[in-house]
């Protein structure tokens, strides 16, 4: 064989190796996108990552097909991504209890190696609210019958280990007060509780604004930096007394193993959908503000927040046993 037919020849297995990524990457995408999240349709979760799927779907000539997966601490679409195909055409919504879950549950695969952090999109408003016929005028009413009364107090969130709460436990610890948590999937459900009288209190994003428009609820504090604008009266968990600030960053996970180029292609277009005015318009509803993060600033934010988060749940006592050894 001459010299140049044996150069084409490595040169065409060369290209046969490399055919599947670079045909992916090439054809990417050319069946619809399902992008599993972590909270039951209806709440404000739900309602932003929708717009977000469908302008995602104008820009990418694909539809973006939202997967509702609630419960578990929000943590079941990370899970997910665990036994998908690494091709791009399912990716996950990724709540900030992904970043604990390693500390307080048995899992095989570790969120940092096992996750293509693809791009942050935005974070929560949060606060606590009662219904608008309680006692609770104020925080500090709160406060002075949670202290009365030890362990007597009701208050709900959207689940175990959430952001929600977990905020609420430190909050409790530092007001030297002892509530009693009922865990629920989603806003919803939650909002129900609480506006029939079946709970004291919720902790929630701002998935509660309806009612409190609605003057079914009363909001007693916020967890941002400054006040919201929706609820100007209501104080900060800083101007409380408490050094808090708490807006659960979320974006956009990727299997393991997914091509650069893949990922690429999903940040381009997911970025590109939330700088859209009806995004910006859907987040606004619930006070929530585009929060962008690139796909190596996501991923170093995760690397961080796992060693973040490691301090909370050791703080509240929450961290899983570790096996004994001899």
């Amino acid at each position: 064989m001459s010299r140049r037919s044996l150069l084409c020849a490595a040169t065409l297995a060369a290209c046969g190796l490399a055919s599947p990524l670079t045909a992916l990457a090439q054809t990417f995408p050319s069946k619809p996108i399902k992008l599993v999240i972590a909270f039951p349709a209806g709440g404000p979760t739900d309602i932003t990552m929708r717009q977000l799927a469908d302008n995602a779907s104008k820009i990418i000539g694909q539809p973006v097909i939202i997967d509702n997966k609630p419960g578990a601490g929000g943590t079941l679409p990370a899970q997910a991504l665990q036994t998908a195909q690494p091709d791009g055409y399912t990716v996950a919504q990724i709540p900030l209890g992904v970043f604990r879950l390693g500390y307080t549950t048995k899992i095989n695969w570790d969120p940092l190696k096992d996750i293509t952090y693809v791009l942050n999109v935005t974070g929560y408003a949060f606060g606590i609210v009662v219904p608008a016929n309680s006692p609770f005028k104020t925080w500090a009413d709160f406060v002075a019958y949670a202290k009365a009364n030890p362990g007597k107090l009701t208050y709900g969130s959207t689940g175990n280990l959430t952001s929600p709460h977990l905020t609420t436990e430190i909050i409790a610890q530092k007001a030297g007060i002892e509530l009693q948590h009922v865990p629920y999937k989603g806003s919803a459900d939650l909002m129900l509780a609480v506006v029939s009288g079946q709970l004291m209190a919720a902790a929630d994003s701002t998935g509660f604004a309806p009612q409190v428009e609605a003057g079914k609820l009363r909001v007693l504090n916020t967890w941002g930096e400054k006040r919201l604008a929706k609820f100007p009266d209501a104080p900060t968990l800083k101007e409380l007394g408490y050094d808090i600030v708490q807006n659960s960053p979320f974006g956009i996970g990727a299997p393991k193993g997914t091509p650069p180029e893949v990922v690429k292609k999903l940040h381009d277009a997911f970025k590109q959908a939330m700088e859209e005015p009806s995004y910006v318009a859907s987040l606004g509803r619930y006070d929530m503000l585009p929060n962008y993060m690139s796909s190596a600033t996501y991923t170093k934010f995760a690397q961080d927040t796992v060693v973040k988060e490691k301090v909370v749940i050791e703080k509240l006592g929450l961290a899983k046993e570790q096996p004994k050894t001899n």
